[in-house]
């Protein structure tokens, strides 16, 4: 962490706020709670920051893919533009990307801004934009932008996005991302009288009836490989379907894998509408980076956690993975 780091990039990303009549958000696909709550927290400031400096014809929109209704309390995730636009705007800031790939079918936007910026903490990312902010040991996307706003800015509803960020990506704070200074700044948060216990059950832990059916399903077909070292599950699209499940509610399933006991990580797949699997790595020790595995597949991530797109095959995708692992583990 440097902190030197951040205010000074704090500087620069304020001014070009400040100089900016339009502003889009982007974050990656399939958002999850980082992705939420730095692109929701970054919208809501910026409009604050507008009404304060009596701003006049500003836009400030944010462009993601259908989320989760779990993360509905958010401020602004009924504002959500979820189709794309042919609109040029003065500045894109980019969120909790590791590539601008990752910002999927509104890479448009991406490129017709007058001007990119990005803020970022996925060990893949090398830096795409102009102007970036980039720190592999932070534990959210989050937990930078809190350091990047300015506090006279920050209200309730900023520190629910950002706590919420910050919960998701560090697991309630139990991986290892965690740092003082990410405590430092989720105890900011809860100073402003969030329901910091509602967010951490409701967005987090809470599961609905078929969630549950359907992550049992996994777990009773789950199998162990690598002399037990590796825990693989996987759900097909007509499973899904039978229990009334989306791909939007597979978030947790692969932290159930992974948190078998002697497991070094687990490796959860669920089939696309299109056939083919995501994968959902995660590990639980510092000799398997699933982020260099995913990357070898066009994802992405980080040491921990990390994810990537497959083929149609199941059976020899898994084999693919598991074949990366034992490179790895030198087995």
């Amino acid at each position: 962490m440097d902190l030197r780091k951040r205010a000074e990039f704090s500087l620069a990303f304020n001014d070009a706020i400040d100089e900016a009549g339009s502003t889009c958000i982007l974050g990656h696909i399939n958002p999850d709670g980082d992705c939420l709550g730095s692109t929701l927290s970054t919208m809501a400031y910026i409009k604050r920051r507008y009404a304060d400096k009596g701003f006049r014809d500003r836009t400030v929109k944010v462009y993601l893919d259908v989320a989760s209704e779990k993360f509905a309390y958010l401020e602004g995730f009924h504002d959500i533009c979820h189709e794309d636009s042919d609109q040029v705007y003065d500045l894109c800031i980019v969120l909790d990307c590791g590539d601008a790939a990752r910002v999927g079918h509104f890479l448009p936007l991406l490129k017709a801004a007058k001007r990119k910026l990005c803020v970022d903490h996925h060990i893949t990312n090398e830096g795409f934009a102009e102007l970036s902010l980039i720190e592999h040991d932070a534990s959210s996307t989050s937990e930078l932008m809190a350091d990047l706003f300015e506090e006279r800015y920050v209200d309730r509803a900023i520190a629910e996005a950002l706590y919420t960020g910050i919960v998701h990506d560090t697991g309630v704070f139990r991986y290892d991302c965690t740092s003082p200074h990410t405590m430092e700044v989720a105890g900011r948060c809860m100073s402003y009288g969030i329901d910091f216990g509602e967010i951490i059950d409701d967005s987090f832990f809470a599961m609905t009836a078929v969630q549950k059916a359907a992550l049992g399903r996994v777990l009773s077909e789950m199998e162990v490989c690598l002399e037990g070292r590796i825990v693989f599950g996987h759900i097909e699209a007509r499973t899904m379907e039978l229990y009334g499940v989306t791909s939007r509610e597979m978030d947790g399933i692969v932290d159930q894998l992974r948190t078998t006991r002697g497991a070094l990580g687990a490796i959860f797949m669920y089939q696309c509408k299109n056939r083919s699997y995501k994968a959902s790595l995660r590990s639980n020790t510092d000799e398997l980076n699933v982020a260099a595995i995913a990357q070898t597949f066009g994802g992405g991530g980080h040491l921990r956690a990390a994810g990537c797109f497959m083929g149609p095959d199941l059976k020899d995708d898994k084999e693919k993975l598991l074949s990366e692992i034992r490179k790895q583990l030198g087995t």
